[in-house]
């Protein structure tokens, strides 16, 4: 593998202006750090009474950072920067930080802080709101929370002349707009419906033992740290906590992982924990020599995602790894009928509808993220008010999956953390990354025919360095679509995506 190369200033200061941004750079770097660790700790370890006051510390690091970037100095040397004789490398990170200066001038500084005060009072409520089932509760901390997202988005909007759903989406997402993103769902909806229903109807006739719990959370939790181990995550250099709900967070050298527990059942922890191993070694492997620089961030959250669900989707469901889950399960629960390999494998890959997205079967996935992409878009655009989004959930889940969900906000509109948090544009990054995953395992099966094979015999190292070479020391030096191409040979062709499903399921 050739050698990452590295991010140094230059010491005779042929590039000053570059410098100067790098320096400025390397302070949000570190500030970001300490931002990460307060959301970690607010969300795993923080008692309730320390809400407020963790509102106003965040609020304040949040107008800090936006101050830095916004420093009057940094436009100057912006335009001087791009007349140095500055390596390639250098040339796209001065790229990405064009692209972060852009966005944080757009937005004023009273915005920012308004905008992290109301994001954290509606998720700290919603914790509590979203098992009370109180929706009444929740909606005046979210009517604040969509009125500053929509500002946000109109002043993004009037910056980048990108209509304001597609500026908002375009934090998470460069270059992804409502146009690009509605033909492959239009693509989807024309196919996934038979689809679910073939496989449906298949799975009919197959029998399957469900576990018997129940399963001690200590049990849980000691299985996660042990497939985790097993898919390389550097326990070193990250943890595994508990929260509301699963999320990845920290810095490279400090990855704080999250997942939920019940005793009920273990799958959609051990599942959920396998997903977030795939951000954390994503985060883990990211160059070290460029940390502290925008370059050195992960390219986008659609490729971020195609890291989850490489892990949770494309290995986690594979019949050679699940083979290789079961001794454990058993290790770990004891040993019962339901835990033989060719009952687990098909417990994993059942495909059911069901209320919450994040334990979605690999099939009805893509429907959750269509139902929450089309009721934000319309919201952020004024089409709609936060008031009318429990009508237009029941109806499209009762379209797209069949399912009446009326009266149950908890399972429904307040199910994710997204939305308390202003996460707007987020969504369709779930259903990308599913497509860029299959797209990423046919390079891989191309590049190593005999890969489900070394899968199968517990040799999964060819997944880990194809994805470090390929996804995880990239980081964001390319622009997605160029970052798929050398990956890949071709940009995002959601056929791979139709072509794994049909393969896993119908083959």
């Amino acid at each position: 593998m050739p050698a990452i190369p590295t991010l140094a200033m230059s010491p005779r200061s042929d590039t000053p202006a570059y410098d100067q941004l790098a320096r400025t750079f390397t302070r949000l770097h570190h500030l970001d750090h300490l931002q990460a660790m307060a959301y970690w700790d607010q969300a795993a370890m923080m008692p309730a009474g320390g809400a407020e006051a963790r509102a106003g510390a965040l609020a304040e690091v949040a107008t800090l950072m936006h101050q830095l970037r916004t420093d009057p100095a940094l436009k100057d040397a912006l335009a001087r920067a791009g007349d140095e004789p500055l390596d390639d490398l250098q040339r796209a990170n001065l790229r990405e930080i064009g692209r972060e200066w852009r966005a944080a001038n757009a937005l004023p500084e009273a915005l920012v802080q308004r905008t992290q005060l109301a994001t954290s009072r509606c998720e700290h409520a919603w914790r509590t709101q979203r098992p009370a089932n109180d929706w009444a509760g929740f909606l005046p901390n979210f009517r604040e929370v969509v009125a500053v997202a929509r500002e946000e988005a109109a002043l993004l909007s009037q910056t980048s002349g990108l209509r304001p759903y597609d500026a908002l989406m375009d934090r998470f997402e460069p270059g992804m707009t409502c146009e690009r993103l509605d033909g492959l769902f239009a693509d989807l909806r024309q196919w996934l419906p038979a689809l679910v229903q073939t496989v449906r109807d298949r799975q009919q006739g197959e029998p399957v033992l469900a576990p018997q719990g129940p399963f001690p959370i200590e049990a849980q939790r000691a299985l996660c740290l042990q497939v985790m181990q097993r898919l390389g995550f550097d326990f070193n250099a990250g943890r595994l906590d508990v929260s509301t709900h699963p999320f990845s967070g920290g810095v490279p050298e400090d990855v704080r992982l999250t997942t939920r527990y019940d005793p009920g059942e273990f799958i959609s922890s051990l599942l959920g924990a396998i997903h977030e191993t795939g951000h954390g070694r994503y985060e883990q492997n990211r160059p070290r020599d460029w940390l502290g620089q925008p370059v050195s961030q992960a390219r986008s959250m659609g490729i971020h995602e195609s890291q989850s669900l490489s892990f949770e989707m494309q290995l986690g469901r594979h019949p050679g790894f699940v083979a290789q889950l079961a001794p454990m399960i058993r290790s770990a629960f004891g040993d019962q009928p339901a835990f033989a390999d060719d009952n687990l494998l098909k417990l994993v890959t059942r495909v059911r509808p069901g209320l919450i997205r994040v334990d979605a079967d690999e099939l009805t996935y893509a429907a959750h993220v269509m139902l929450r992409y089309d009721i934000e878009r319309r919201l952020i655009e004024r089409e709609i008010e936060p008031e009318d989004v429990p009508a237009l959930w029941d109806a499209a889940m009762a379209e797209l999956l069949g399912l009446d969900t009326r009266g149950n906000y908890r399972d429904g509109p307040m199910q994710d953390v997204h939305w308390p948090e202003a996460m707007f544009g987020y969504f369709p990054c779930y259903t990308l990354g599913a497509m860029y995953a299959a797209q990423w395992f046919a390079a891989l099966r191309r590049a190593q025919p005999d890969l489900d094979r070394r899968i199968a015999a517990g040799d999964l190292l060819p997944v880990f360095d194809w994805l470090r070479q390929h996804i995880w020391h990239s980081a964001s030096r390319w622009p997605t679509d160029e970052l798929a191409l050398r990956a890949s040979g071709e940009v995002l062709n959601p056929a791979f995506y139709r072509a794994h499903l049909e393969s896993r399921y119908l083959g």
